[in-house]
């Protein structure tokens, strides 16, 4: 995960939620280590938002898949979720919004984005990574 793809992420993912109006966002950008590249917390949004984001960015590159989808598996199984979140000390939250990123049809990191609704984080997150002009997996 290149530092200018990940700059290009928090921006397109910022530029949609202000065109869409929506709540203030965090944006956490982690390479596929699960490392960050770049983090971004607009005005407004509370302190705990950028720990959430990045939360759902580690959880998707932990699980493989967006937290989107967990979230759904989680409704169907939510003892096992439950005790992945307690065996990974809390850094997973089922809430859309944690999108993983691809080039050339691997895994090179992962957005999370809280602050709106899940699903308004989830878009953000979407229309960031095409803003840099990668793949996800949604």
């Amino acid at each position: 995960m290149k530092l200018a793809h990940a700059q290009a992420i928090v921006a397109g993912a910022l530029a949609h939620a202000r065109q869409a109006a929506l709540k203030p966002l965090a944006v956490v950008v982690l390479d596929a280590g699960a490392h960050p590249v770049a983090i971004a917390r607009e005005d407004g949004a509370t302190f705990f938002r950028a720990e959430i984001a990045r939360a759902k960015a580690t959880g998707a590159l932990g699980m493989g898949a967006d937290t989107a989808v967990l979230a759904e598996r989680a409704k169907g199984n939510p003892t096992f979720f439950g005790g992945v979140v307690t065996t990974v000390g809390g850094d997973l939250v089922f809430s859309p919004g944690g999108v993983l990123i691809r080039a050339d049809g691997a895994v090179i990191g992962a957005v999370g984005i809280s602050g709106d609704t899940g699903e308004m984080d989830a878009a953000c997150a979407i229309a960031g990574i095409a803003a840099a002009g990668l793949g996800e997996t949604a």
